[in-house]
């Protein structure tokens, strides 16, 4: 009964701060001079704007920071609006949409600078079984719906459809849980039995019950921080071209190993040559040449589950980082600066 108690508690002390945002189009549609009779037949193309879906967030900043899901705002030619708990309305600015990590975050403009907010939690210590509630806007027809369940999973993989980009986008480190989530609380806040967010509602496996996900909040902390002190988010760039190794790739064609990255050049139609290692990279400046192996970064091994460009994602602009590379058929270690790509 008391973790009942605090339950209604912590949905109380969260709800306000979690938003609904609406989006939508100008399509054309079919209208026809005669009413409704002779549409059919006499139809002229009108454009109006429609109302095609919706999704949630949440408010991190009393000065109007909002968190969301990158697949939320992602279409351009979209009109966003944010709608809070007492019904108020904004159109926010989109400060940034990462495709990689699938965040996105907002900004609304208000006279208030006091706005509810949500704390920040810490997704590195969770625990299985550990009571979490998501809240949403589901299926953007139902806003401010509460789901209770617990962490059914750490550290999953899945592979999401990107409607707008027309491919599969691949997520790690998610949070499986059984708390309901449904098409429109994308971008809504899982959170603790204390009310700290620990993670970004984001998918759900249809035709199954009671699985879903949701980004890990420190992988957003860090987006903010980056995004706080330079106005932007920096990415990490390494400067190479190269192939993911398996065994079937080294049976076949007799390479060297069997997992890592094999640094190998590629047409370069704009410069017309073909470069394995950009010059002037900091793969360069490392010293690492074409048909050198990348076997580890940071001692954690490249493989197609858990390739380069993932592990890249964990660090920052500016570390130095240790480079496990097989050169001639002899390991060696090598030292990398990573800059900021561009």
């Amino acid at each position: 009964m008391a973790e009942k108690s605090q339950i209604i508690n912590t949905v109380k002390k969260v709800l306000p701060a979690v938003v609904t945002i609406s989006i939508s189009k100008y399509l054309e549609v079919f209208e026809s001079p005669f009413g409704f009779l002779g549409e059919e037949l006499f139809g002229l193309p009108q454009k109006k704007k429609i109302k095609i879906g919706g999704g949630s967030g949440f408010i991190i900043d009393k000065d109007g920071i909002i968190l969301t899901n990158r697949h939320v705002i992602a279409d351009e030619n979209a009109e966003y609006v944010v709608i809070l708990p007492n019904g108020e309305k904004f159109r926010p600015k989109i400060l940034f949409c990462d495709a990689i990590s699938d965040v996105g975050i907002l900004k609304i403009n208000t006279k208030k600078n006091n706005l509810p907010i949500i704390g920040m939690g810490d997704s590195s210590k969770l625990d299985l079984g550990q009571t979490v509630i998501a809240i949403g806007n589901a299926l953007g027809l139902f806003q401010n719906t509460v789901s209770v369940g617990v962490i059914s999973g750490l550290s999953r993989e899945i592979r999401a459809a990107d409607a707008l980009a027309g491919k599969e986008t691949k997520l790690r480190g998610l949070i499986q849980t059984d708390a309901a989530i449904n098409p429109g609380n994308s971008g809504g806040p899982l959170v603790d039995i204390e009310g700290n967010v620990i993670g970004i509602n984001v998918a759900t496996v249809f035709g199954a019950e009671n699985i879903g996900f949701s980004l890990p909040i420190n992988n957003a902390k860090k987006i903010l921080e980056e995004f706080k002190k330079y106005g932007r988010v920096r990415q990490p760039f390494l400067g190479i071209r190269y192939i993911l190794l398996n065994k079937i790739l080294k049976e076949k064609y007799n390479l060297p190993a069997s997992f890592g990255a094999l640094v190998v050049s590629e047409p370069n139609l704009s410069l017309k040559t073909a470069e394995a290692v950009i010059p002037g990279s900091p793969a360069d400046r490392a010293g690492l040449m074409e048909n050198d192996v990348i076997l580890e970064m940071e001692q954690e091994k490249i493989t197609p589950e858990n390739t380069l460009s993932d592990i890249l994602q964990n660090f920052k602009v500016g570390q130095e980082i240790p480079l496990k590379i097989l050169r001639e058929g002899k390991e060696k270690l090598l030292k990398i600066i990573l800059t900021e790509k561009s």
